[in-house]
């Protein structure tokens, strides 16, 4: 989706962040003026820091790809957390408002309960498991005041430029014979490249409120690992496990898909199954993968 020429973007934490990287590499492809802010500029988590940043820019749209994603070290670093997940969103609410700037604003499957059977719309009920689902709820509360935005939930992100899911699994596969994978949590999987395009087209329609944003179809870790080893031809063994043979700190939704229908519907954007993407982003960055 490509933004009028005139727009001046800004995206917050599009230096280091995955997500922040895609934005801007699809803003500078069309010709657009981006500009970056991140933790590597300043303390983005002080009010008068961020205000005087946001109106010296003078952006039309911002894109806040700032998070806190450390799901299972929130458990232990709630203060954190919250600074980055709620706290950032509050104070982009309180500068924003009564101006014609145009937030987008990422969260998470980690919302929802997983207690559904099939695929999560923007309606239903919320009920987080976690400190970072809990906190980037929060977040997404903290916006409310707000009329030019739209809060983009998505979930297992992947893509250039920062370790994920898929080039940790790629790293092992190419190190062991076999790998533990758990097979009884699934979601939707999604490409940082998709994710941006979806950004774009959001905000070129100025579509406001809450949309889930992922590619389509679904995945357990286990079958988005399988994928992954596969395409990158190795015969590594994936072995499926159940979530309680892998302990970990936070509680995850066994099943958080999304459904992106609300998104296609608004904004005319059909996102590409999750298969395809990763299959791009894999042969794309053979070369970094195999040598990371």
């Amino acid at each position: 989706m490509v933004l009028d020429k005139n727009e001046k973007i800004l995206v917050l934490g599009g230096k280091t962040g995955m997500l922040g990287q895609a934005l801007c590499k699809l803003g500078k492809s069309q010709g657009l003026e981006i500009v970056t802010l991140g933790r590597e500029d300043g303390n983005v988590t002080d009010l008068e820091f961020l205000k005087e940043k946001i109106f010296s820019i003078n952006p039309t749209i911002i894109f806040n790809a700032i998070g806190y994603t450390a799901v299972d070290k929130a458990e232990d670093d709630v203060q954190n957390a919250n600074l980055i997940n709620k706290r950032l969103p509050e104070m982009l609410a309180c500068i924003l408002k009564n101006t014609d700037i145009f937030l987008v604003h990422y969260s998470t499957d980690f919302v929802f309960d997983g207690k559904k059977n099939c695929p999560y719309v923007e309606t239903d009920e919320t009920n987080p498991l976690s400190v970072y689902g809990e906190t980037k709820l929060a977040g997404e509360v903290a916006l409310q005041k707000l009329e030019n935005y739209a809060v983009l939930r998505t979930a297992w992100l992947f893509g250039a430029g920062r370790k994920n899911f898929v080039s940790t699994i790629l790293k092992y596969a190419q190190e062991k014979e076999s790998l533990k994978v758990v097979h009884d949590q699934f979601g939707s999987p999604t490409c940082t490249k998709d994710l941006a395009e979806m950004s774009f087209a959001v905000a070129k329609k100025r579509a406001t409120g809450i949309f889930h944003a992922v590619n389509a179809g679904q995945a357990s870790w286990c079958e988005l690992a399988s994928e992954a080893v596969s395409i990158f031809n190795l015969h590594t063994f994936v072995e499926p496990i159940c979530t309680k043979d892998w302990p970990q700190k936070a509680v995850r939704p066994s099943y958080s898909v999304l459904s992106p229908k609300k998104l296609i519907d608004t904004v005319g954007y059909t996102p590409r199954p999750w298969i395809q993407a990763l299959r791009e982003y894999i042969l794309e960055n053979l070369e970094c993968l195999k040598n990371q």
